[in-house]
């Protein structure tokens, strides 16, 4: 799908004019919806990290859960939070700690041969929430997969056909916004096409009305 650059630069525009200022930065969001979509067919269901040309406007927080070396590399590349092989223990059957992990990092890494113990451990709170780690080869770089994940966004369709996502904040220039819009626009194009699948396109701050190209 073709959506002019400017057209979607006119409506960031107007997203920002029709929200009123407040006393804290608002997010830009992206909001689609779809028709004709079988959310049920495994095709259809979208779970892809976009990395946004612009970034986010916010440090995403990124956890790895590692061991050895890979421990090392990932505290000097700056991880919010390092959970060692002999921490995961602490965490299992308890929900309530899990949650509260999945609720403060937006990204999670687990080196490849703790795959297994951390989908037992972690899986039932992490997997629903779309929050799974990927998997992080012991010669991974991994200041470069944290750098890349702090200005990423996830996008999902899981049980409505739907995509709801931030794409920025309202202190970033239109241009940069727009740019950061076509990116999710064309990970989801390749997925699903959006000629036949789009019925709504809008964006919006957080606590603005929703500017609507469709």
């Amino acid at each position: 799908m073709q959506l002019d650059l400017g057209r979607i630069t006119a409506l960031v525009e107007e997203a920002k004019k029709g929200s009123e200022k407040r006393n804290f930065k608002q997010a830009v969001e992206l909001i689609m919806s779809f028709k004709d979509l079988d959310v049920k067919s495994p095709e259809n269901r979208i779970n892809e990290i976009v990395t946004l040309p612009h970034g986010l406007g916010k440090t995403a927080k990124v956890c790895v859960i590692a061991d050895g070396d890979l421990v090392t590399k990932a505290k000097s590349a700056g991880a919010d939070l390092v959970i060692t092989k002999q921490e995961i223990d602490q965490y299992a059957g308890n929900k309530k700690a899990i949650k509260k992990l999945a609720e403060s990092y937006d990204y999670f890494m687990a080196r490849t041969d703790l795959m297994a113990l951390v989908g037992k451990t972690f899986g039932s709170v992490l997997g629903p929430r779309g929050k799974m780690p990927e998997p992080l080869p012991p010669t991974a770089n991994v200041d470069a997969l944290i750098k890349k994940y702090r200005n990423s966004v996830r996008i999902r369709i899981r049980d409505q056909p739907a995509v709801r996502c931030r794409v920025g904040s309202e202190d970033m220039s239109s241009e940069d916004l727009a740019e950061n819009v076509t990116s999710v626009l064309n990970t989801v194009d390749r997925k699903i096409k959006l000629d036949q699948h789009l019925s709504k396109l809008a964006v919006k701050t957080t606590m603005g009305r929703p500017a609507k190209l469709r």
